[in-house]
């Protein structure tokens, strides 16, 4: 399996991560975690929890925008060495992206979105 997959599955898994951090919020609500209406619940979360929630759902975005940049840059051939560097990068800051999410830190979530999405875009770019 190349990085550039590898970093696919990371980003796959990380959304799945993030519903641990929200589900430990959720479990922390008076009467537990309501798991009849798990997304209701989490609509009503404030603070880190809401944050976790938020952090969970914009990680589930990011997939739709990764996976398909680097399958383009795999079948077209592009340089194998700086797909992998952008994969990491991208993996990297969506990392950061979260961490940030988690922790308040408002510009730094977005300068970490915009320079992931600058990976995106050089991956799509790279493959034609």
């Amino acid at each position: 399996m190349t990085t550039p997959m590898i970093c696919l599955l990371i980003t796959l898994l990380l959304p799945l991560v993030l519903a641990g951090v929200g589900g430990f919020y959720r479990t922390r609500e008076p009467g537990g975690m309501d798991n009849n209406d798990p997304r209701g619940q989490a609509s009503k979360l404030t603070g880190p929890g809401a944050r976790a929630y938020a952090a969970q759902q914009n990680a589930w975005e990011a997939i739709a925008l990764f996976t398909p940049a680097v399958v383009v840059a795999h079948v077209l051939g592009a340089d194998p060495a700086t797909s992998a560097t952008l994969a990491m990068t991208f993996v990297g800051l969506r990392v950061a992206h979260a961490v940030c999410y988690l922790a308040d830190l408002a510009t730094l979530r977005s300068l970490a979105f915009v320079a992931s999405l600058v990976c995106v875009i050089w991956l799509f770019v790279l493959g034609g």
